[in-house]
C-alpha cells in the first residue's frame, strides 16, 4: 500500500474540500495573522492599559483625594490638577486621569459660579481661569463671564480709568503713584484681562519707561538700569523688551566685575570699593564673589601696608571699607590690634638725632634723586629710585624730608609718563607708570593712565599688522594685555591675528 507523503496529503485534503470551507478557513487564517500582528505591534500601549505603572495609580488615588478635598491647584504640586497632569505624563493612554481633568475642571467652573453668588468677585475671576485652562464647557464659562462684567462694572468705571491713564500716559507719569498710567492700567486690566485698549495702554506706558534704559547701559549706570527693570517687572513680567535688557546688564555687570578684578590685581582696592558700591543690591551682581571675599582680602591687604607705612589715617579708612565689604570681626580685629600697637610704637620712636643717621638719610635722598634724573626709576634693583626711597623711609619713616622726597618723587612719575606717553617712548612709559603705582597704588589717575597706555600699544599693533609686521603687531598687542588686559579694541586685534595663524611672522 503506497503512502503519501505529509505535503501531498494536506493538498489531497485541501482539493477535497468545498469552496465555501476553504473560504472560511483562509478567513480565519488571515485573522490569527492580523492579531499576532497586532499584538507584536501594539504590546506596550496594551501592557500600559492592562498593567498600569504603580506610580500612576499612587498620583491618581493623590488627585482623587486633593479633589475630594477641594484642593484644586497648588503652586508646590500638590493640587489635583497637577496630579493629575503627572499620572498623565507617566501613562498618556490611560482614560481615567483625563476623566479627572475634566471633572477638576467642573468643579472649578462650579467654585467660580459659588464665588460669584457669595459676591466674591477676584477669587470667582482666579478660579474661572482655572476652569478655562483645563478645556471647562465653553459655553457656561461664556456666560458666567459676562456675568462677573456685570457684576463688577457698577464698582470699576472700566472707561473712566482708561481715560484717566491716557491722559497721565501723555504728562509723562508712568508709574509715580497710584493714579499714573501703568497703575490705571493695572486696575482695568484685574477686571477686564483682555481689553485691548488697557493692553496697548500698558504696551506704550512700558516702553516710555524703558526708554533710558538703553543709555544708563552705555554710561554704565547698572543700578538704574536695574531699577528700571524692577519697575517694568513689576506691572508685565513676560513684556518683551525684558529679556534683551536683563542679558545687556548681565554682560555689563561680567565687565564691571573684570575691571573690579583688574583694580585689586593693581593694589587699587579704594576704587575697586567704589565700583563695588556702584553695583552693591544689583540681583545677580558680583556672583564671583569679587566684591565680598575677593575685595575684603585685598582691603586687608593694604591696611597692613599703611600701617607698615605709619600712614595711620588710610589705614583707618581702609579698615572701614573692609568691614563694609564683610570681613570678618576676628579678621578685622586682628588687623585693628596691629594698628594699635604701630600707633604706640610711633609715639616711642626716636627723632633722627645721630650724625651717622642723618647721613645715612640725606645720602639715601641724594641717590634716589639722581637715579630719578637719570630715569632709572625701578632699575637697577637696589640702586633704583624707588630702591633709595624704600631705605630712606626705612631710616625715618616720619621724617619730613622722606613725605617730602616721596610727594616729589609721585609728581616726577606723573610727569614722566605723560612725557614718555607723548614722545612715543611706550616702554619707558610702563616703567613710569609702575614706579607711579608703586608710589600711589590707590591713585585715581592711575587707570585712566593705564588705559591710554593700552590704547596707543594697540595702535601700534594694528599699524604694524597693515605694515606686515605681523611679529611686531604680536609684541605690541602682548604689551596691551600687560598694561591693561580690558581696553576695548583688544580683542578684535586679537582675532585678526588669529586668523593670520602662530606660525606667520
Amino acid at each position: 500500500m503506497n503512502r503519501l507523503r505529509p505535503g501531498a496529503a494536506v493538498r489531497q485534503r485541501w482539493q477535497v474540500l468545498p469552496q465555501r470551507r476553504r473560504l472560511f478557513a483562509l478567513v480565519v487564517l488571515a485573522a490569527l495573522v492580523l492579531s499576532m500582528l497586532g499584538v507584536m505591534v501594539f504590546r506596550d500601549a496594551l501592557g500600559r492599559w492592562l498593567w498600569p505603572d504603580p506610580r500612576y495609580d499612587a498620583l491618581r488615588q493623590r488627585a482623587e483625594l486633593a479633589l475630594r478635598d477641594g484642593r484644586l491647584t497648588a503652586a508646590d504640586g500638590s493640587g489635583a490638577r497637577e496630579l493629575f497632569e503627572a499620572a498623565l505624563a507617566l501613562q498618556p493612554d490611560q482614560l481615567d486621569a483625563r476623566e479627572g481633568m475634566q471633572r477638576v475642571a467642573l468643579a472649578a467652573l462650579a467654585r467660580a459660579e459659588r464665588f460669584t453668588r457669595d459676591g466674591r468677585l477676584a477669587q470667582a475671576q482666579s478660579a474661572l481661569r482655572l476652569a478655562r485652562e483645563l478645556q471647562a464647557p465653553a459655553a457656561r464659562a461664556d456666560a458666567l463671564d459676562v456675568r462677573l462684567h456685570a457684576l463688577q462694572a457698577p464698582i470699576v468705571d472700566v472707561d473712566a480709568l482708561l481715560a484717566r491713564a491716557q491722559a497721565v500716559l501723555a504728562g509723562g507719569h508712568l508709574d509715580d503713584g497710584p493714579d499714573a498710567a501703568l497703575p490705571l492700567y493695572r486696575q482695568v486690566l484685574q477686571v477686564r484681562p483682555r481689553n485691548q485698549r488697557a493692553l496697548e495702554g500698558r504696551e506704550d506706558a512700558l516702553e516710555a519707561l524703558l526708554k533710558p534704559a538703553e543709555m544708563a547701559l552705555a554710561r554704565g549706570e547698572l543700578m538704574q538700569v536695574s531699577a528700571l527693570l524692577e519697575r517694568a517687572q513689576a506691572f508685565d513680567p513676560g513684556f518683551p523688551a525684558l529679556p534683551a535688557l536683563r542679558d545687556g546688564l548681565a554682560q555689563a555687570l561680567a565687565r564691571r566685575e573684570r575691571q573690579i578684578h583688574r583694580l585689586l590685581a593693581h593694589g587699587q582696592v579704594e576704587r575697586a570699593a567704589r565700583e563695588c558700591q556702584d553695583i552693591d543690591g544689583i540681583e545677580g551682581a558680583a556672583q564671583t564673589g569679587v566684591c565680598g571675599a575677593a575685595l575684603g582680602d585685598a582691603v586687608l591687604v593694604a591696611a597692613n601696608a599703611r600701617i607698615a607705612d605709619f600712614r595711620f589715617g588710610e589705614a583707618d579708612r581702609l579698615l572701614s571699607m573692609a568691614r563694609t565689604a564683610g570681613v570678618a570681626a576676628d579678621r578685622l580685629q586682628q588687623v585693628q590690634a596691629h594698628l594699635r600697637q604701630a600707633r604706640r610704637s610711633a609715639g616711642r620712636l626716636p627723632p633722627v638725632a645721630t650724625p651717622h643717621t642723618r647721613a645715612q638719610l640725606a645720602n639715601a635722598l641724594a641717590l634716589a634723586d639722581q637715579a630719578q634724573r637719570r630715569g632709572h626709576w625701578l632699575t637697577p634693583p637696589g640702586e633704583s629710585a624707588w630702591d633709595r626711597l624704600r631705605e630712606a623711609r626705612a631710616l625715618a619713616p616720619h621724617d619730613p624730608k622722606v613725605r617730602q622726597a616721596s610727594d616729589a618723587m609721585l609728581v616726577a612719575a606723573r610727569d614722566c609718563q605723560r612725557r614718555a606717553l607723548r614722545d612715543n617712548a611706550l616702554g619707558h612709559a610702563l616703567e613710569c607708570l609702575d614706579a607711579w603705582r608703586l608710589l600711589a597704588p590707590t591713585d585715581a589717575g592711575l587707570l585712566p593712565a593705564q588705559r591710554r597706555l593700552a590704547e596707543r600699544w594697540l595702535a601700534v599693533g594694528d599699524e604694524r599688522l597693515r605694515g606686515g609686521d605681523v611679529r611686531g603687531a604680536r609684541e605690541a598687542l602682548a604689551r596691551a594685555r600687560q598694561v591693561d588686559a580690558g581696553v576695548p579694541g583688544i580683542d578684535a586685534l586679537a582675532q585678526r591675528l588669529a586668523h593670520i595663524g602662530p606660525g606667520l611672522n
